[in-house]
């Protein structure tokens, strides 16, 4: 499968979330997706992103973007980590790892000489007619949160 480019459709997917609920991506046209995806809940780095894109929450809702977090987690682990953390954004549940694949994120990984699968921080910018609009590789966390807003704010200025 190829992962999805700019310009190109972005998967849809349609996974459990957090708080009982469901996350269908095509639910969301009409308004701009952001799409961070990351590997676990509850560990620093991811801990570190949801957090920043928690505390700029009310300026991407004043700019008209939804933010969506998907991991392998279980819904259940996402509630904890929400809770604990204070989060304000959806976390999705891709525990077959599908929507993750669709996007090219589900990778091999290395640590320590061990190769392993796992996630690949990566975030996309979903545009209004459900087109990746930016997306953004190995993600490094500090700052990351500020640039998507700044990316967010730029499209929506386009409309």
């Amino acid at each position: 499968m190829t992962e999805p480019v700019k310009g190109s459709e972005a998967p849809d997917f349609s996974l459990p979330s957090d708080g009982g609920g469901n996350i269908k991506l095509s639910d969301f046209r009409g308004k701009i997706v952001v799409l961070f995806c990351y590997p676990k809940d509850d560990t620093s780095g991811c801990t570190a992103e949801a957090v920043d894109f928690s505390a700029l929450k009310p300026e991407f809702d004043k700019a008209g973007a939804v933010i969506v977090g998907l991991s392998p987690d279980s819904p259940k682990s996402h509630d904890k980590f929400k809770t604990k953390h204070e989060l304000s954004v959806a976390l999705a549940s891709d525990q077959e790892k599908e929507a993750l694949q669709a996007y090219g994120v589900w990778v091999e990984k290395s640590m320590y000489g061990r190769k392993y699968m796992g996630v690949e921080r990566s975030t996309f910018l979903i545009d209004k007619q459900g087109r990746i609009a930016e997306a953004w590789r190995k993600v490094k966390v500090p700052g990351h949160a500020d640039a998507v807003l700044k990316a967010v704010k730029t499209l929506a200025e386009k409309g």
